[in-house]
């Protein structure tokens, strides 16, 4: 079974030319997609790929770039096509999802008045594996992002390791590769200024280079450019761009 992946977008959340960093997982049997930003819809749009074409959603935290276009994609799939989407989140999301992001546009009295009644709602518990479709198992990892917000790295396949926005943690990576069988990274970064909420460039230039060779860009600002050939062993993630798990990101 091939694990193929598509970034809707590789953009930092006030990028312009990329769009929101948001995930497309096909593992040839279902659709997973990671995170649902603001962009998200536009972004399949200009792909040709239907909004209906998915599976299941797993949100990593509640950012408007990485939950932004939840709206439209509830009232689109609920409303037009009759079929709630199915939506992982961690257990101490659901709740500051509905109340703090999704309530205030999409609630109807008596129609829509909990998130249960527009999305098919399955929580989850942080380290542990769940099977979320066929050919894809996901553990969710705690990592550090805002303070006093609940935020959500990714390991999936116990082999691909997928980082929500987060702060420099060296031990974490280290960890994941040394022990537990990682083979490709995929990380956020901040290229320019200091990293007091996301990993900078130069923290994630400090790994040992067979590090930074498992390690694929993505969040990035708009300068990004200007910084090719700049990374180190590291690579920069493409927007749109199929990729093929095993024989490209893990190679």
């Amino acid at each position: 079974m091939t694990l193929k992946l598509q970034m809707l977008g590789t953009g930092s959340a006030f990028a312009k030319t990329h769009y929101n960093n948001n995930a497309l997982l096909d593992s040839g049997e279902a659709k997973l997609f990671i995170d649902f930003g603001t962009t998200a819809p536009l972004a399949l749009h200009h792909m040709g790929l239907p909004i209906t074409d998915l599976d299941a959603i797993i949100i990593t935290h509640i950012h408007a770039d990485h939950v932004g276009g939840l709206e439209e994609l509830g009232f689109r799939m609920s409303l037009i096509h009759g079929r709630k989407p199915v939506l992982y989140v961690a257990e101490a999301l659901v709740e500051p999802l509905w109340e703090q992001t999704l309530k205030g546009g999409m609630y109807q009295k008596g129609m829509i008045e909990r998130m249960g009644d527009i999305f098919e709602v399955r929580p989850l518990v942080p380290d542990q594996a769940t099977d979320l479709v066929p050919g894809i198992r996901v553990e969710l990892i705690p990592t550090k992002h805002i303070p006093g917000k609940d935020s959500y790295s990714l390991f999936i396949n116990e082999r691909l390791f997928y980082s929500a926005d987060m702060t420099f943690n060296p031990e974490l990576l280290t960890k994941l590769v040394q022990e537990r069988g990682c083979r490709a990274i995929l990380h956020e970064v901040q290229l320019l200024g200091e990293g007091a909420v996301h990993t900078t460039l130069d923290e994630l230039l400090s790994l040992p280079p067979e590090l930074q060779q498992m390690i694929h860009l993505m969040h990035y600002g708009d300068e990004i450019e200007s910084f090719r050939g700049c990374t180190g062993e590291m690579r920069i993630l493409e927007q749109q761009r199929i990729y093929d798990v095993e024989q490209e990101l893990e190679a």
